[in-house]
């Protein structure tokens, strides 16, 4: 059986900036491959839960059940529904969360969930098991929608232009393989002086509107900040623009760093309430040029956490 790999990006320095202490609770929200469960389990004697979408990784974490017992839960379920998740568990209140977005490497690297064009696998990419699939959208999507996904969500430039020669092509033979579809985006899309492969920006366009994760990332962002008690901190490590945006725009918000209403603007006359949450860095911490080597995957991460004040 082949077997995959994952490395936690940011894992000490996540761990860091949660602080966890003996006797809190937490909430890892991507388990994934559990190196920030494992991490934060072994730096105090607390308890936690996690959640993670893939029946896999869900699997994976029944070894931690073992080694903490009584310490570690894992739930099967979307970030976007943590506090359902963990109102049926009686938790109503946190002391810390952390959030690894985006895919796992044991997802890119296991070319049955077609998440990657580097090898050829189903044109699947969901990070569940359910609803509908890439292959579904590259097949069914109007070319106009198709489009729009691969702009908005893979700021594809060239996306017209990849839509229309999808739409054509699908009228002789449907996409069945990552293969096949990275073959027909190279085909109109020429490599630019970047090296990155003309198939990148589609590929993460199409994953991202198969599992809905900017959605999902925007409820969980809103859910995990409700349940933190004062002290208590959220940690989010995050992949590219679209994720890390909306991070630094809800951390800002809440933590009364958004810039002020026009004075001409009659929402500019209303008292702004305290801020709730205090930003525990300004700028977001980087990985180093050691972890980057290790790990090139590392090398768009940033982290980026806020603080609950005292009410």
């Amino acid at each position: 059986m082949t077997t995959y790999s994952h490395i936690s990006v940011l894992q000490d320095e996540a761990v860091a900036e949660l602080q966890p202490v003996d006797g809190g609770l937490y909430l890892d929200g991507t388990f994934g491959g559990g190196g920030y469960s494992r991490a934060i389990l072994e730096r105090a004697a607390c308890s936690l839960y996690a959640i993670d979408r893939d029946p896999d990784a869900v699997a994976r974490g029944d070894a931690l059940s073992v080694a903490y017992p009584g310490r570690f839960e894992i739930m099967a379920g979307r970030i976007g529904e943590l506090t359902n998740l963990l109102e049926a568990r009686k938790v109503d209140a946190l002391d810390g969360a952390v959030f690894d977005l985006g895919v796992s490497s044991y997802q890119i690297d296991d070319p049955s969930r077609g998440f990657s064009f580097r090898m050829d696998g189903p044109l699947d990419m969901r990070m569940g098991r359910d609803g509908r699939d890439a292959a579904e959208i590259v097949n069914l999507c109007p070319e106009s929608d198709l489009a729009d996904i691969l702009f908005k969500y893979g700021d594809e430039k060239a996306a017209r232009r990849i839509a229309k020669a999808v739409v054509e092509r699908r009228k002789i033979q449907r996409f069945a393989t990552t293969a096949d579809l990275a073959g027909v985006i190279r085909s109109v899309v020429r490599p630019d002086k970047s090296g990155i492969d003309p198939a990148t920006r589609s590929f993460q366009a199409l994953r991202i509107a198969v599992n809905e994760e900017l959605t999902d990332i925007e409820a969980a962002l809103e859910q995990a900040a409700a349940l933190l008690k004062p002290g208590g901190r959220l940690v989010v490590v995050s992949f590219h623009s679209l994720e890390d945006r909306i991070v630094k725009h809800f951390f800002a918000e809440r933590a009364g760093r958004m810039p002020a209403a026009s004075r001409h603007d009659p929402a500019g006359l209303a008292l702004a309430s305290a801020p709730l949450f205090k930003l525990v860095k300004k700028s977001p911490v980087l990985p180093g040029l050691a972890e980057i080597r290790a790990n090139p995957r590392a090398r768009s991460a940033k982290l980026r956490a806020i603080e609950r004040l005292a009410a």
